[in-house]
């Protein structure tokens, strides 16, 4: 029996992590066990399994190989891999997947806008410099990007960075865009060039969009462009900002959506800064009154009978149409060791990059005062290699719940310590620019005040009235 490397996988490692498998197809890693590893070593259309020298577990790590996909049965001498699949290690620390602002600039004036991108405050690189990214990307062995702005469609150079995405192997696995320059010719050139990524639109609200995005006609524009993905086979999936003029349209806004194809809605307040505060809109809404507002409609959306395949109401609720029995409250992450868990698993493989190169945990630092990004470095003063190597970036993400707990007595003695793991780095940076470590207060006020539970409760409960057939 002889076996070959599916020619979909590509051979690579990172620091500590060295047995990992690309699919080139979709950009994900996958990581095996060292038996494993053998076996696809072994794997070379020259060497025959059955003989008596291949030791058992070898033998069969190759067939759970085969059975997955990973390697394929083959005639002897049919197992030469490609130039790409070769083994390549990567001297800095594993990410999955760079979210990365291609400009600073958008063709819309949204109210809320926290980067400021009505007015470019973040700018937009040249075309050599993002290239330059692109390069950099593929020098730390980073497989898969989303694109995001301001608008990344604005760039007039948009399809040339997706053919070097496309030539480095780095696959688009998402695009945030206000809809606007979603054109049937933009979808067209994605699928000649192979690329078959969700699009992410914000639509925050029936008959409140145009409003919330300081444009006349946003709210068809976007309505279109979702039609026009479903047309073309691209998933779409959609974000709301929620504030006291549309909190009323939610349950609407959900079926309108789902009328249109999309697959999911994420659901956010708007935060008090940037344009908002340039804008003198006041207090955008009450926390309280907002959980408020997620609790009411958790039943009716059971009783629509769960009109999107997925639905996350902003860290109140998450529900799944696969099995919406199984409703999480995504702010509840129990910790067993505070000493081995990371204060937010997310960024340990994927980092974000600002318009203007500084790396960051994530997007929400990016509207953050100038004191919250202090210290954290640039990728076109410190490549982005030695960012993933040593540096404030790097120290950032590896915080455990102990450090949070050692910054924060009055933390280390709460009940809920263990549950909440420290809340959210971006929203704790919200509250005091000064401090990373800082306590999250809209997590705390979850649970706290009880919404926790009775999130739990209210789901719970719309599954038993709804999803429970009548005997």
């Amino acid at each position: 029996m002889f076996y070959r490397l599916n020619k979909r996988f590509l051979l690579r490692g990172w620091d500590r992590l060295p047995y990992g498998l690309v699919d080139r197809e979709s950009g994900v890693v996958s990581f095996v066990y060292k038996r494993h590893w053998d076996a696809i070593n072994f794997a070379t259309g020259t060497i025959d399994f059955a003989l008596p020298l291949i030791p058992p577990e070898v033998r069969e790590a190759a067939e759970e190989l085969a059975a997955a996909g990973i390697l394929e049965a083959c005639e002897r001498g049919e197992g030469e891999r490609d130039r790409e699949q070769a083994y390549r290690v990567f001297d800095n620390r594993f990410i999955q997947c760079a979210h990365w602002s291609i400009t600073g600039k958008c063709n819309f004036r949204c109210r809320h806008c926290f980067m400021d991108a009505p007015d470019a405050k973040f700018g937009e690189i040249t075309h050599e410099q993002a290239l330059d990214v692109i390069d950099q990307l593929a020098e730390c062995g980073i497989y898969q990007v989303s694109l995001t702005g301001g608008e990344p469609l604005v760039r007039s150079d948009f399809l040339e960075l997706v053919d070097a995405l496309v030539e480095r192997n780095i696959v688009i696995t998402q695009i945030y865009t206000n809809g606007a320059l979603v054109t049937d010719e933009l979808l067209d050139a994605l699928e000649e060039r192979g690329v078959s990524c969700a699009f992410i639109m914000s639509f925050d609200g029936v008959g409140w969009h145009d409003w919330m995005r300081g444009i006349p006609g946003a709210e068809s524009m976007t309505r279109k462009a979702f039609e026009r993905c479903r047309a073309h086979g691209f998933p779409t999936s959609a974000a709301m900002v929620i504030f006291e003029g549309n909190k009323g349209v939610l349950r609407e806004t959900v079926r309108e959506l789902a009328d249109l194809g999309v697959s999911s809605l994420k659901t956010n307040p708007v935060v008090d800064e940037g344009e908002w505060t340039k804008n003198e809109l006041g207090s955008p809404i009450d926390f309280d009154e907002l959980c408020q507002v997620y609790l009411d409609y958790i039943p009716e959306y059971y009783e629509d009978g769960l009109p999107l395949p997925f639905l996350d109401l902003g860290g109140f609720l998450n529900v799944s149409r696969a099995a919406p029995e199984k409703y999480w409250v995504p702010v509840e992450k129990p910790c067993g060791n505070p000493e081995t868990t990371v204060l937010c698993g997310s960024t340990r493989t994927e980092v974000y990059i600002a318009a203007d190169g500084q790396v960051l945990p994530c997007m929400a630092m990016a509207g953050n005062a100038e004191q919250a990004r202090e210290g954290f470095p640039n990728l076109f003063e410190t490549p982005l290699k030695d960012c993933l190597t040593n540096s404030h970036y790097l120290t950032c993400i590896d915080y455990r719940v102990s450090d949070f707990a050692a910054a924060n007595p009055e933390c280390a003695e709460c009940e809920y310590l263990l549950s909440c793991t420290g809340g959210c780095r971006g929203a704790a940076l919200d509250s005091d620019p000064s401090r990373y470590l800082g306590p999250d207060l809209a997590t705390c006020t979850l649970f706290k005040h009880g919404w926790v539970e009775k999130a739990k409760a209210a789901a719970g409960a719309a599954v038993e009235r709804y999803l429970t057939p009548i005997s």
